[in-house]
């Protein structure tokens, strides 16, 4: 029995169908991702969405409710370190430093929490457990290690919420949070200047902890308006009628780095 010759058809349509399957195998691969992106849940415009409410006022996402928690913080720490600035600052820029911290959060916390109360927003009274330790290391500091430690901590602090305040004013989509934006930044920005102004900063420290993230973001939102655990108003955030803080001696002017 003579062997049957080759069946060459049957290789070449063998072949050509290995290629076909190469071939859409590949345009799966390609449309797959294009698919899958835009498909998934998890992107930026679902997660905005899904954490974004409506108030009579414009959508109020979860940026915005941090940014407004944020702006009190940052008032119920800064506006104490402040007031102890004006008495226990060395140098006149120290001082005036102080002083301006002071009248600006005074200002920034009746604004904030009007805000706060017209989106039904809670608001903290107590600063948070990193600014509690940044105002117990004030509180024991004196001389120009006060002077210099109070520059450089509020320093930082006002570069982190400087940033902050730059993207919700960029994205909100609420007419009162950009309002409180507006403000913000005319604030923070005017207490950066006059911290800069006392020659105390340390320029390659700030940079570093900038680019660390040393100051962590808030890790739950606040919560949306609606019904809320009731915790009372915001307490206004008032200077004291008399400070406590004992006076260290007079400098005219930082010494020498």
């Amino acid at each position: 029995m003579r062997p049957r010759p080759p069946l060459k058809g049957r290789g070449i349509i063998s072949g050509t169908g290995v290629i076909i399957t190469g071939l859409l195998a590949t345009l799966l691969a390609l449309i797959f991702p294009i698919w899958s992106y835009a498909d998934r849940s998890g992107t930026g415009v679902d997660v905005l969405n899904a954490q974004t409410v409506s108030t009579s006022y414009g959508p109020l996402s979860a940026l915005d409710r941090e940014f407004v928690t944020k702006v009190r913080l940052a008032g119920l720490w800064e506006l104490p370190a402040g007031q102890q600035a004006e008495q226990k600052g060395t140098t006149e820029a120290v001082r005036i430093a102080g002083q301006h911290l002071v009248e600006g959060h005074t200002f920034l916390d009746q604004r904030v929490r009007d805000v706060a109360a017209k989106l039904g927003l809670q608001l903290p009274n107590q600063p948070s457990d990193q600014q509690k330790q940044w105002l117990t290391t004030l509180s024991a500091a004196q001389g120009t290690d006060y002077d210099r430690d109070f520059v450089n901590i509020a320093r930082l602090a006002h570069g982190k919420v400087f940033s902050l305040v730059a993207q919700v004013r960029a994205t909100t989509r609420n007419s009162l949070v950009r309002s409180l934006a507006d403000d913000a930044n005319t604030t923070v920005l005017d207490h950066i200047k006059v911290l800069e102004a006392t020659g105390y900063v340390d320029w390659d420290a700030l940079a570093q902890d900038m680019a660390s993230g040393s100051t962590p973001p808030l890790v739950n939102s606040p919560a949306p308006p609606g019904p809320t655990t009731d915790t009372g108003p915001a307490a206004p955030v008032a200077p004291s009628a008399s400070p406590t803080y004992a006076l260290p001696p007079a400098a005219s002017s930082p010494p020498p780095q």
